[in-house]
């Protein structure tokens, strides 16, 4: 998959100001979430079998383990249960942060599952996986604040947070990462991908707090601004959120983390 390096952008007529992105609320997330999953559901299942064995930029993975992990953490979505045993089970070994460690105990509890079965598995958890996290009470979305590991290890994030937005993200940079792993396409349409990315311009704007201009090229791009002034960027939708989740380094605001 070919890439688009940052180069210098211009406002234009069609551009957003950052403080008009609307954010996702509960119930627009919850369609988000069920079309993801959906989505990436497609990717597993046209899959040939030597992708499967393909490495990818998360260095301890190749395509299988990244999956494993994908499917234990929309099983740990569907249930409670699920997903306190993960918890546990990642609290009680010694060593690392504490979502590396879940990641890790997702891929090991999963390695003896067959292709078919890791996607049927799949298919049958998204479904419940959005059922659950629609049905998450507001006061526990709002009130309950998870602590996070670095690079965010100084913020505390509401657990409406992770479920609205955060267990989209995460499938969504997946799908890219098996994407540029298996040197296929990413899949992008303006009124799925395109909401995701806005949201995470939204965001990184929000992070680094100072002017910009932004365009965004592909079939979930766009043009934002900031303020006056300021560094202007112009790259590929899906490179832009690559660089933002770490899988490349950016310079100027490029540099800014988002958490996917």
């Amino acid at each position: 998959m070919t890439t688009t390096m940052p180069t210098t952008a211009t406002a234009s007529p069609t551009t957003t100001q950052l403080a008009d992105i609307p954010p996702i609320e509960h119930r627009e997330a919850m369609v988000l979430a069920a079309a993801e999953f959906a989505q990436t559901l497609a990717v597993l299942r046209e899959l040939r079998a030597d992708d499967w064995r393909q490495p990818t930029v998360c260095e301890l993975w190749d395509v299988r383990a990244m999956v494993g992990h994908m499917l234990g953490m929309v099983e740990a979505q569907a249930s409670m249960r699920q997903f306190m045993h993960d918890f546990r089970v990642a609290n009680k070994r010694n060593g690392g942060a504490m979502i590396d460690e879940m990641t890790a105990t997702q891929v090991r509890e999963r390695s003896h599952l067959t292709i078919t079965q890791v996607i049927e598995r799949f298919a049958a958890a998204a479904p419940r996986a959005v059922r659950a996290r629609r049905r998450c009470p507001t006061p526990v979305r709002s009130l309950v604040r998870i602590k996070q590991d670095a690079p965010f290890d100084t913020e505390r994030w509401p657990y409406g947070f992770l479920v609205d937005i955060i267990f989209t993200r995460d499938p969504w940079i997946h799908r890219l990462d098996i994407a540029r792993a298996t040197g296929r396409e990413m899949s992008l349409t303006a009124g799925h991908d395109g909401r995701i990315v806005a949201d995470v311009v939204a965001e990184w704007g929000r992070r680094h707090g100072k002017p910009f201009t932004l365009l965004l090229t592909g079939p979930a791009g766009g043009s934002w601004r900031s303020g006056t002034g300021g560094e202007g960027l112009e790259l590929e939708a899906a490179e832009f959120c690559w660089i933002l989740a770490g899988r490349a380094p950016g310079s100027g605001l490029l540099a800014t983390r988002v958490p996917f």
